[in-house]
């Protein structure tokens, strides 16, 4: 282990503590390692890992309803604090930022226009608003309280799109698999060969489903909002 550091997590008041490499902890808070067990120095639950207190299983199995200790592990390193540089916690932050954006800018609109909200303008905002991001916590569990902050800057509305699309026959195939991809909801071959289908997804993505469709179909393609 190239640093060992001491994680804590607290739950019903009492302390829970693990040894753990700094580096491998960190990979594992970023997704970049699976197994819990490997970024642990003693596979034992402590109340006080300085002094060597072991954690009771009574008080293990009431606070992570679990004694297995790969699952409590897991479970302290994603709700412990995990000591992190600043470069790294910088680093993680602006992951988070750009997932979030992302998800936002796929899922919603703009209600006053009906059109899907820019990456560019979703950043600018949460600048504005002065959004601050959880390194460690899910970024769909920050998705809620940060529209909320956004809202008096940029309206959010998280809906779907249904759309009905007519491809040309000579395009049908090709097209086939885009449209699969977008949550077909139903389809039908039309007697000279041309394809309906209605689509339905999240409402930010009407501009790329367009921009595909466009582009595979030389600008044939027909569509039509439900």
């Amino acid at each position: 282990m190239s640093k060992s550091v001491v994680i804590k997590c607290k739950v019903n008041n009492d302390e829970f503590e693990i040894l753990a490499d700094a580096d491998m902890a960190y990979e594992y808070v970023t997704g970049k390692r699976s197994d819990p067990l490997s970024v642990v120095e003693d596979e034992e639950i402590f109340k006080d890992a300085k002094k060597g207190e072991r954690q009771s299983e009574e008080k293990i199995k009431k606070a992570f309803g679990t004694t297995d200790i790969a699952k409590v592990v897991d479970a302290i390193l994603k709700k412990g604090e995990v000591p992190i540089t600043t470069e790294q916690r910088a680093k993680l932050v602006e992951e988070k930022k750009k997932q979030i954006i992302m998800i936002i800018s796929r899922n919603s609109i703009d209600p006053r226009t009906n059109l899907p909200n820019p990456p560019l303008r979703i950043e600018n905002a949460m600048k504005e608003a002065k959004v601050s991001i959880d390194p460690f916590k899910n970024v769909n569990e920050q998705i809620d309280e940060i529209v909320k902050k956004l809202a008096p800057i940029l309206p959010i509305k998280f809906t779907n799109t249904k759309i009905e699309v007519i491809i040309p026959a000579e395009f049908a195939n090709r097209c086939f698999g885009i449209v699969k991809q977008y949550g077909m909801k139903s389809e039908e071959w039309q007697s000279n060969g041309d394809l309906k289908v209605v689509v339905e997804f999240p409402a930010g993505m009407q501009g790329e489903f367009f921009d595909r469709m466009n582009k595979a179909t030389q600008g044939k393609v027909i569509t039509r909002m439900l």
